[in-house]
């Protein structure tokens, strides 16, 4: 089985900044790309953030030139920076992984979501 287990989040004022991180854990071959998502209440989940096996990076449009999506392959974790925070950021993070397992193949995998608050 794969866990991912997401940290970071919390309570922070408009302007301000937080770092999200994911560690993935348990049979992994290799991992084909992190992502993270969010979703505020009645709002679909949305992609904020995604990377690739190779580094490539990409962003939603609300999040360009304020987040940043990084990694450490060691530790099978990936980062989220947010800066100049805004209250429509406020959202549960979940962090997803499209991963290699010995057995099972190709799996995504969810976190359990970390609540960022973001006050005006």
């Amino acid at each position: 089985q794969v866990q991912l287990v997401e940290s970071g989040g919390g309570l922070v004022q408009a302007g301000g900044s937080l770092r999200l991180s994911c560690a993935a854990s348990g049979s992994i071959i290799s991992i084909n790309a992190m992502n993270w998502y969010r979703q505020s209440p009645g709002k679909q989940r949305e992609l904020v953030a995604a990377i690739s096996n190779i580094g490539s990076t990409s962003y939603a449009d609300s999040v360009k030139g304020r987040f940043t999506i990084s990694k450490d392959n060691a530790k099978n974790t990936v980062y989220l920076q947010m800066s100049s925070l805004k209250p429509e950021d406020t959202a549960v993070y979940y962090c997803n992984a499209d991963l290699q397992q010995r057995f099972q193949g190709r799996r995504v995998y969810w976190g359990q979501g970390t609540q960022v608050t973001v006050s005006s």
